[in-house]
């Protein structure tokens, strides 16, 4: 299971995710997420970044055309979709770069009907906990909804993922839903503030998620 470390802000902690074992880094392009990687990291800044993970975009219901010149910019490896993006929107852009769709649940949603339209129009899922506005909220869902109705597709997990929650991952894991995982998203629960990483909590997460 690969793990994605999203809303970062600090170079030099990206520089540092190789050897943590993170495969995926996350940098915000919606302007009014407090994460915005724009007023932090440059395109030039970015591609001084060193590393094997790949990139990932953060886009909110962005114009095609802005999100084409980002990603060839910043030199995007990702989108992650976490608007109303349609499926429509999503075909487009999976054309050129793999697509996340991001589904945001209360935990007693259907994820079939929700799901099914994006199934053929991007690569990965992933699911987020529901808030007043889009970006992640650091609360969780309830997992459980997954284990009832397994994607049928690869997909991300995120909602709050903490580091406590070594002992429920394993658990998860043991369900119907594991089948399709593809990667952990952690982002605020691991940060010291917005965009700035408690490397030390990320370290020790992965060590015992390791383990586990």
């Amino acid at each position: 299971m690969k793990l994605k470390v999203c809303g970062n802000l600090l170079p030099e902690q990206v520089n540092a995710f190789d050897e943590l074992g993170v495969s995926l880094a996350g940098f915000n392009f919606y302007p009014s997420s407090p994460r915005y990687i724009r007023q932090k990291i440059s395109p030039e800044k970015m591609k001084q970044l060193k590393g094997k993970y790949a990139r990932v975009g953060i886009f909110v219901n962005a114009r095609f055309d802005e999100l084409v010149r980002t990603v060839e910019d910043y030199r995007l490896d990702m989108v992650q979709l976490s608007g109303d993006e349609t499926p429509q929107y999503c075909e487009k852009i999976a054309d050129f770069i793999s697509v996340i769709k991001v589904f945001r649940l209360t935990g007693k949603e259907n994820l079939e009907p929700m799901t099914i339209p994006y199934k053929n129009v991007c690569d990965f899922y992933m699911f987020d906990t529901t808030g007043s506005g889009f970006g992640s909220t650091g609360k969780k869902f309830d997992w459980d909804i997954l284990q009832k109705y397994p994607p049928s597709k690869p997909y991300i997990l995120s909602g709050g993922i903490d580091p406590a929650d070594v002992e429920k991952l394993e658990k998860f894991q043991k369900g119907p839903a594991a089948a399709k995982l593809f990667a952990l998203d952690l982002n605020s629960r691991f940060e010291m503030s917005a965009g700035v990483k408690d490397m030390k909590k990320l370290k020790t997460f992965i060590e015992e998620l390791n383990k586990a």
